[in-house]
């Protein structure tokens, strides 16, 4: 275990003017709270924090990180308290130390909510401070160093969620030598066969080419001193993840991948770099393709080299990327190799609203762009489920780079089409998008984007996102977009049915109509806004009738009786022998307009057979009747799913009225879907809510059953929609229940 003045001489060692009396009192302080603890290998556990803190001093990290990285356990697993760690060592301290407690028990492979809710925590606390990131990369980066101490199923569980989202994080932020070292040490627990066939070819063709990789070094070493270019040249050997990753994406073999060696050349300045690359490809043939300049386009996450390959010494192909000491640091290091510190303030995240500039330097800090987009999506109200599939999805792409036709650089991910272009330019233009130019050719929206296409957006201020681009894309701000677009468009279409609805409501009742009488009543009827309120009455969940009666507390609504449509062209003929209905023109999409005048129509209980469809129907909602010959005639509510199905038959079309006595009451069917916890008692309480609300139970099924939740299909018998909704709301605010819906069966 590190002394105290062996972590103290290595602070110093790269930052003489450390606090050298505030690093010793957190490592006492950290030691004697953490006491007797002891860690799954029989260690003291104050050695895991004392190790983290190790990490981050190789990434020369400011004196205030090293001592949260001291204190990253205390509050979670000691007696130790955020007023007390501000006491003792400063708030600065004390928030740093307090974000990482927040996340500590992050479980990446639970359920998809918790799952989801968790990375959102992490991500909020990495927008207060990004050291926080650090120091949890670092934290996650010494247990798995230490995870063959651990049960088997807990290895596999940290294994899988650091390849989940601990590494791509790390590679999101820059930091790829962290990267690496998180899949290679995944790797080995989630795949040990691969792990160990890879490692062992890797091993055979290291003893095969030891002798070339040593010659091409000292002819690229040799060739760039001739023309007068000093530089570092190194030869890399890709790491086992990496291989099998590209194995996989490319489906190759071993065999035949050619750039498993990787050599560096590292030189002093940009203008050196370019002289590199032209004494390379005037020396060896360049392999074609396989240019890419990050110098002149810097990746988001601030990496920045030039990569080729070159059929080099020995008919080898050679892969080289060439960079500058500092470009170097930065894809090391990534965001941990900027001047985040300085004077002792950290720099903010620019998702925080800070400026996003390196203290010191001119430079932007790229990586934060991400973390910005990313905590965007967390505020424009994506389910926990959506947010986690789009930051999975941002965390594991591999970018090309595309251009408007001004010239501005949009990074997107492979794979990318012009819809996932319009939406990274702006939401606007993605909404609106109906065409693209790529290289000034019109293409479809599903082309695939390539590095340096030109792309230009045809746009109509007609259009909405069709929901079937959500399948097309692959961004995660695309797929939210258009997602948030569609429920736009339903709600949209609603409030024009609710609007309608309405109309004819004030036009029954005789009284004057317009949104100006409407917004006072708001607040009585629950609603935030009047397309709120509009939407509400569209979908069924506020009656026309409590409107009217809201806006005109005087009006007396008259008694409803059963009654008939009669149609324009003529009246429903109605025989009992054979039962036959003609309806000439009558269709849903008229009974839905309800346009038609109604005449009363004596007799029609006794005459004919009526009865309910699955689901019921309730006093209160529009219905429609479907006449079987021989049969009668069953009543749905319009809304019914199962009305599609005689769409083609508009004859068998009934338009009909509710007829009931005010002083007799009489239950009727509906049906609801409950889902609640699986717990001891949720059953009792939903019957006793029932109950007590004056309705019965005439049916219930089960109809899954999970450990955590069951769902419920259960019949009641009520008296008319209010009543229904009444038990809905009242089932709701029950604790044990998650969702309660009406269902049409």
């Amino acid at each position: 275990m590190m002394r105290q003045y062996e972590l103290v001489e290595r602070v110093t060692r790269y930052n003489p003017g450390a606090d050298e009396n505030l690093l010793n009192k957190a490592y006492v302080y950290a030691m004697q709270k953490h006491g007797s603890q002891r860690r799954a290998n029989g260690d003291p556990y104050f050695s895991h924090p004392l190790e983290v803190a190790g990490i981050l001093t190789d990434l020369k990290l400011d004196d205030a990180t090293i001592v949260a990285a001291l204190l990253h356990d205390t509050i979670e697993d000691t007696d130790a308290t955020r007023s007390e760690i501000d006491a003792a060592f400063g708030e600065d301290i004390g928030r740093l130390v307090e974000g990482l407690t927040k996340i500590q028990r992050l479980d990446l492979v639970s359920k998809k909510a918790a799952q989801a809710e968790n990375l959102r925590k992490l991500l909020l606390a990495i927008s207060e401070d990004v050291r926080v990131l650090l120091v949890k990369l670092a934290d996650r980066l010494h247990n798995m160093r230490t995870l063959e101490f651990m049960p088997e199923e807990s290895r596999r569980r940290s294994a899988e969620e650091t390849l989940e989202i601990y590494a791509p994080l790390a590679g999101r932020m820059g930091m790829h030598d962290m990267r690496e070292e998180l899949e290679e040490l995944a790797f080995r627990v989630v795949n040990p066969e691969a792990h160990a066939t890879i490692t062992e070819r890797l091993a055979e063709q290291r003893e095969r080419n030891r002798d070339l990789i040593a010659r091409i070094e000292r002819e690229l070493t040799e060739g760039l001193a001739a023309s007068g270019l000093k530089a570092r040249v190194m030869g890399r050997e890709k790491r086992p993840y990496s291989i099998f990753r590209k194995m996989e994406r490319k489906a190759v073999s071993f065999e035949q991948l050619s750039d498993i060696i990787g050599f560096r050349v590292i030189v002093d300045t940009v203008q050196e770099c370019y002289a590199v690359l032209g004494v390379v490809h005037s020396t060896w043939p360049a392999v074609p393709g396989r240019f890419k300049d990050y110098i002149s386009t810097p990746k988001q996450n601030d990496y920045r080299s030039i990569h080729t390959t070159v059929i080099g010494p020995g008919k080898q192909r050679v892969e080289l990327q060439i960079r500058t000491s500092a470009m170097d640091r930065v894809a090391e290091y990534g965001i941990a190799a900027h001047a985040l510190y300085k004077d002792g303030v950290p720099l903010k995240s620019r998702a925080n609203g800070a400026n996003g500039k390196a203290a010191g330097a001119n430079a932007e800090i790229h990586a934060y762009e991400w973390l910005r987009r990313t905590i965007e999506m967390l505020a424009e109200g994506d389910t926990p489920e959506e947010f986690l599939e789009h930051t999975k999805l941002e965390l594991f792409q591999d970018q090309v780079f595309c251009f408007t036709p001004k010239g501005r650089l949009i990074a997107l991910p492979r794979g990318a089409t012009p819809i996932d272009f319009a939406y990274a330019v702006h939401t606007d233009i993605g909404d609106t998008c109906v065409g693209a130019k790529i290289n000034g050719r019109t293409m479809p929206l599903m082309t695939d984007l390539h590095n340096g296409d030109e792309v230009e957006i045809i746009r109509s201020k007609a259009q909405v996102p069709p929901a079937a681009w959500e399948s097309m894309v692959v961004t995660g701000k695309a797929r939210s977009a258009i997602r948030r677009a569609t429920r736009a468009s339903v709600r949209r279409q609603y409030a024009g049915l609710g609007r309608r609805i309405l109309e004819r409501s004030f036009e029954r009742a005789r009284r004057p109509f317009d949104d100006q009488v409407l917004l006072p009543v708001l607040p009585r009827l629950a609603q935030n806004n009047l397309e709120d309120m509009l939407a509400a009455v569209g979908r069924g969940e506020i009656p026309s009738s409590n409107v009217v009666k809201a806006v005109y507390p005087d009006h007396e609504e008259e008694r409803p009786s059963r009654r008939v449509q009669r149609n324009e062209e003529g009246w429903f003929g109605l025989r009992r022998a054979g039962l036959k209905f003609r309806v000439p023109g009558f269709s849903r999409k008229a009974a839905e307009k309800g346009a038609s005048r109604t005449v009363p129509i004596r007799g029609v209980t006794s005459d004919m057979q009526v009865r309910f469809a699955d689901g019921g129907a309730l006093p209160g909602e529009r219905i429609v009747g479907i006449a079987s010959p021989g049969e009668g005639v069953t009543i749905y509510p319009i809304g019914a799913q199962a009305l599609k199905a005689f769409d083609d038959q508009p004859e068998r079309w009934l338009d009909v009225r509710w007829d009931l006595d005010e002083v007799k009451y009489e239950r009727f069917p509906a049906r609801i879907e409950v889902t609640a916890m699986n717990e001891p008692g949720t059953l009792a309480q939903v019957a006793q809510v029932i109950a007590d609300n004056g309705a019965n139970i005439s049916n219930l099924k089960i109809t899954k059953a999970a450990p955590d939740f069951s769902v419920m299909i259960i019949d009641v018998e009520v008296f008319d929609v209010k009543h229904l909704t009444r038990l809905v709301a009242q089932l709701r605010a029950k604790p044990v229940v998650s969702t309660v819906a009406r269902s049409y069966g």
